[in-house]
């Protein structure tokens, strides 16, 4: 039962956090964006979406009959739940990427404070 809360709260974050950190002056209403980087951003919101759902599906459907379908619906619900965060972790690999702009007090993450700051 634990995983399956844990997995509640990690689609519910997946759900409501990247719009709500997404749709606001750093991101979506950010004028220096352009039009392709906010698409590109929309699309990203969606994906964490649909993602979050994926993850709640699988999480608290029926019990599937066999533990081999439960080992496969474990599996399918772990990757739809970490996929997003661990692409948000390894974007940073790419040139000139930042997790906050510098005209917001980037560079550093701003869900991280002084832990990511420091």
């Amino acid at each position: 039962m634990l995983g399956r809360i844990l997995l509640t709260v990690d689609a519910v974050g997946l759900i409501l956090g990247a719009a709500i950190a997404d749709m606001s002056e750093t991101h979506m209403y950010n004028p220096n964006w352009r039009p392709h980087a906010k698409f590109h951003n929309a699309q990203t919101i969606q994906l964490s979406v649909l993602l979050g759902l994926v993850t709640l599906y699988y999480t608290w459907r029926p019990r599937p009959p066999t533990p081999q379908q439960r080992r496969e619906y474990t599996k399918i619900r772990a990757f739809a739940g970490s996929v997003y965060w661990l692409t948000g972790l390894t974007a940073l690999l790419f040139p000139g990427t930042m997790g906050l702009d510098p005209e917001f007090g980037g560079p550093g993450f701003p869900q991280g404070g002084s832990l990511w700051d420091s």
